[in-house]
């Protein structure tokens, strides 16, 4: 089983680990009941946005912090395929116009992996296997 985190679960797993719901911290916790996690390349961009806005904060470089956040247990970095890029861009209606979110999406099913996700846009999209 894959599972692909969501940015704001892969931000709260490295930052705020109580802000996931107890399903999601069991299920990344327990290494053994997963193949593997996956992280799309958007998720590190949106973090980074978020850092750039002053929405979140941290206290190291924030180079250091990714790198640190990227050593996860069996987490594997997914890059933006053009293929990827695509198919975001031609998700089956209706879905939202947030084009991280659509490259999300388009990343899990290209990879036919379960998003770990509290977005309720997501969780609520009928073509993308979600969890929260």
């Amino acid at each position: 089983m894959k599972y692909l985190l969501d940015t704001h679960t892969w931000v709260w797993w490295n930052m705020r680990p109580r802000n996931l719901s107890r399903k999601i911290k069991k299920l990344i916790e327990n290494e053994d009941g997963y193949d593997e996690l996956l992280l799309s390349a958007i998720s590190v961009w949106e973090f980074c946005k978020l850092l750039e806005k002053g929405r979140i904060g941290i206290s190291y470089k924030p180079e250091v912090w990714i790198s640190t956040a990227l050593e996860m247990p069996k987490l594997r970095f997914v890059h933006l395929t053009p293929v990827i890029a695509y198919r975001s861009t031609v998700l089956p209606k209706p879905f939202h116009s947030d084009p991280a979110d659509q490259i999300i999406v388009a990343t899990a099913l290209d990879e036919n992996a379960t998003i770990l996700t509290k977005d309720e846009r997501i969780l609520g999209y009928q073509y993308a296997k979600s969890l929260w």
